[in-house]
């Protein structure tokens, strides 16, 4: 099936004109500045910051381009990942026209996108094993039908979904497939950023705010063709990414090493944070996971989470969402964090069996 993005872009993107900003219209090395309306005295803090940042922020997508091995063109940043998900709506979906399939239980946030842009929503459920429901989501697919959203390893489940099955759907789906790899550095499977060149029609997602710790920095990234990258920057914002965020993350960037370190001490402490809330009694089921968090099943899990919530420590109560009944995720924490929630699981569970 031959993908065609000039088929699935809104045709009032396709013909829209960027707003061009000062930097886009000189690129070259200049000493005086009398461009962009800034103030040329400097600011309270710095002239450094008295100057609007690189709206294509060319330093950080050079460094994450060695980094990740795919071509700088091929990367964009926003303003979070939650950016990037409503300029994907904003780019190629038709408010009132268009529709889009997730498959709960998932993140949130495409839903809720999807509903600010006036965007049908269809829906197909994850298996009661959180595998893909292949056969379902085909059945959904008609002709306004332009993206589908897939987050593995998923949130809030945990656990990776089946490669070969979103193999399936990215041949058979003549659209947008957008792969949310938000929690790809916690997990042993192959990121699909590699697969852009077999797949025009893939979309992955990724951030800083998981593994790299810079949740405070807001920028997610997007590994795409460059044809979508350039509808992307087409309507983002002119400076989405700030100088003070662009200059973190490429001092960020320089640690991999570190970063890796802090990934596998997060796993570790995954896998004994299970076993030892597993082997409480009236733990229904810790769920598999390659994140940094655990789906947990527990009677009254909603009353476990209030218990909590008065004891200081915060986890979310999932459980109203589709085949998470008595459910709650719990980040993984620092060490002393992790003692603290189960010493508080444990006395809750005493006082309530």
């Amino acid at each position: 099936m031959q993908f065609d993005i000039k088929k699935i872009v809104r045709p009032n993107i396709e013909k829209l004109k960027p707003y061009s900003s000062a930097k886009d219209e000189y690129s070259g090395e200049a000493s005086v500045l009398l461009d962009a309306n800034e103030n040329s005295l400097g600011s309270p803090l710095t002239k450094w910051y008295n100057r609007y940042p690189d709206p294509y922020q060319k330093e950080v997508k050079a460094k994450l381009a060695v980094i990740k091995n795919i071509p700088a063109s091929q990367i964009f940043l926003g303003n979070g990942s939650d950016e990037i998900i409503d300029l994907l709506f904003r780019a190629f979906c038709e408010p009132g026209k268009d529709n889009i399939i997730i498959c709960p239980p998932t993140y949130p946030m495409y839903e809720v996108n999807a509903n600010i842009n006036n965007i049908e929503i269809k829906s197909a459920p994850l298996l009661p094993d959180f595998q893909l429901n292949v056969a379902h989501i085909e059945q959904l697919v008609d002709p306004n039908t332009k993206i589908i959203w897939i987050c593995s390893p998923n949130n809030p489940t945990g656990n990776s979904l089946d490669r070969i099955d979103i193999e399936t759907i990215l041949n058979h789906f003549n659209g947008i497939v957008v792969v949310d790899e938000a929690y790809i550095n916690f997990s042993k499977q192959k990121s699909f950023v590699q697969s852009l060149i077999d797949y025009p029609n893939l979309v992955v997602l990724q951030t800083l705010s998981k593994a790299w710790g810079l949740a405070g920095l807001r920028v997610g990234m997007c590994f795409a063709s460059e044809a979508i990258v350039g509808y992307l920057n087409k309507v983002k914002a002119p400076y989405n990414i700030s100088l003070v965020a662009q200059e973190l993350v490429l001092k960020a960037l320089e640690e991999v090493g570190q970063v890796n370190d802090m990934i596998q001490h997060i796993v570790d402490m995954r896998i004994a944070l299970a076993e030892v809330i597993a082997s409480m009694p009236h733990v229904e089921k810790v769920y598999p996971s390659d994140t940094n968090f655990l789906l947990v099943k527990i009677p009254n899990a909603s009353k476990l989470y209030q218990y909590l919530c008065t004891k200081g420590i915060i986890v979310r109560d999932r459980s109203s969402l589709p085949n998470c009944a008595d459910s709650i995720r719990i980040t993984v924490g620092n060490e002393q964090e992790n003692t603290l929630l189960v010493d508080a699981m444990a006395e809750w569970i005493d006082a309530n069996f």
